[in-house]
């Protein structure tokens, strides 16, 4: 179910999210949100670190990925190298 507010942009482009708003969505100082604004649209889409269990589960994915590609940890540390001798 969506919740429809109006607020106002001030003179530094801050915009205030109502405050139940921001109470149905958890959202608290520091919350982190990626911006798209197209033609007369903006979105704020809140963004936050993935859990523990989240993260462990995105490294053995890519993991597996890697193994099945045929990298071994040789390569990755040869990558590393030439990208740092490229700065």
């Amino acid at each position: 179910m969506s919740f429809v507010e109006t607020t106002k942009m001030s003179s530094k482009g801050q915009v205030v999210i109502p405050e139940n708003i921001r109470k149905r969505l958890g959202l608290k100082t520091g919350s982190q949100f990626v911006v798209v604004g197209d033609k007369d649209v903006v979105i704020l889409k809140s963004i936050s670190a993935p859990s523990m269990s989240d993260f462990d589960n995105m490294v053995n994915k890519a993991r597996e990925q890697a193994k099945k590609a045929g990298f071994k940890e040789t390569d990755l540390k040869d990558m590393i190298t030439l990208a740092r001798e490229h700065k």
